[in-house]
């Protein structure tokens, strides 16, 4: 049950988590910029995501117990953790569960609170698609369009196309089990976590993951956290506006 990663340069750790229905190739612009600044990157793939193994067990905690069994393999400490949407999560709880592992938190437009279940229609899109009957990535996009209008949305989940054998796609994606459980991408942190240490928080100003009403909430489990708006962005931050995202994610290190 090990996570799949890829990692870039050398120095101090620096994990990146990505979002629900992502994967580690997400962050592969960001994260080899930072390998060239002197950080040892650590892209990974969370359980179910990417090229990590498939459970039937899907969760915050066991999210959590698989990064701390990827960091003592690794022999990971001090390490900065950077995580988006549910990555975001994964990455808050693991800082309040073991902040001796974590110096520094960069969470990515998402926050502490409770989200209600709002990926009914592209689960919905990706169950739709047929691979006894598709053969191209172009076709698969075409069938998403039923569901999906958002080009940026659709390239970002055919990123999970691979061909299983010669002239047959599959998804990477676990997605029966995500589509049974994607209640739990929405949990909140639970009521009375704190994590002590430097915390940034980035949102796009085009997203509404992170409202003016959170911001008290995220003070209260981060207190020393600041919240940082991108602009020209959404949810997907740091795809839109990399340059702004890079910029911000290092002086917060570099401070």
């Amino acid at each position: 049950m090990h996570l799949h990663s890829t990692i870039l340069g050398e120095g101090q750790a620096f994990i990146f988590l990505h979002g629900f229905l992502g994967m580690s190739d997400n962050w592969k612009t960001l994260g080899t910029k930072f390998s060239e600044v002197g950080y040892e990157v650590h892209l990974i793939d969370q359980r179910n995501h990417g090229r990590s193994f498939h459970s039937d067990t899907f969760n915050y905690e066991v999210m959590v117990e698989d990064l701390k069994r990827y960091c003592d393999e690794h022999q990971l400490k001090d390490i900065v953790l950077l995580g988006h949407s549910m990555g975001g999560k994964t990455a808050m709880l693991f800082a309040v569960e073991y902040p001796e592992v974590v110096s520094r938190l960069i969470i990515a437009d998402i926050s502490p609170r409770y989200y209600p279940t709002h990926h009914d229609t592209i689960l919905k899109g990706l169950s739709a698609l047929d691979f006894q009957a598709l053969k191209s990535r172009g076709e698969a996009d075409e069938e998403l369009q039923n569901y999906i209008s958002d080009v940026g949305t659709r390239q970002f989940l055919l990123k999970n196309l691979y061909w299983k054998k010669k002239g047959t796609l599959a998804l990477r994606i676990n997605l029966e089990v995500l589509k049974e459980q994607v209640n739990e991408v929405g949990e909140p942190l639970p009521m009375h976590s704190k994590f002590e240490k430097d915390t940034l928080f980035l949102r796009g100003d085009r997203s509404e993951y992170i409202s003016t009403q959170d911001e008290t909430l995220i003070h209260s489990h981060f207190p020393k956290s600041k919240i940082v708006t991108i602009s020209n962005a959404g949810h997907w931050l740091h795809a839109e506006n990399p340059t702004d995202f890079y910029a911000e994610v290092n002086d917060f290190l570099n401070t």
